[in-house]
């Protein structure tokens, strides 16, 4: 094994991002569906509470993509970024920093 620097993407996932507003909307869906749902909305769907319904689905979902996160990394090569990097500023003409 060498001794490449690696990191994962972490917050910066968008996996992670995607998630966690799924999983806040469906949040705020099932409260609103729960608290203040009238019987006429629920008539009006077709006798289903949809907010319950469709927060419960975005939070399962919001769950599925932040373990999706979690089990399969972003795996960051610090010496391939700093090599792709320097071929960056070569080709533009810089010169690197040290």
């Amino acid at each position: 094994m060498s001794d490449n620097k690696v990191h994962s993407a972490g917050l910066f996932d968008i996996r992670n991002i995607i998630g966690a507003l799924l999983g806040l909307y469906g949040v705020i869906l099932l409260v609103v569906g729960l608290v203040d749902t009238s019987q006429h909305e629920i008539d009006k769907a077709g006798g289903i509470n949809a907010n319950v319904w469709v927060g419960a689905v975005l939070l399962v979902i919001g769950v599925l993509f932040v373990a999706w996160a979690r089990v399969r990394p972003i795996v960051v090569d610090e010496e391939e970024l700093a090599r792709d990097k320097a071929a960056v500023d070569e080709a533009a003409g810089r010169r690197p920093v040290e």
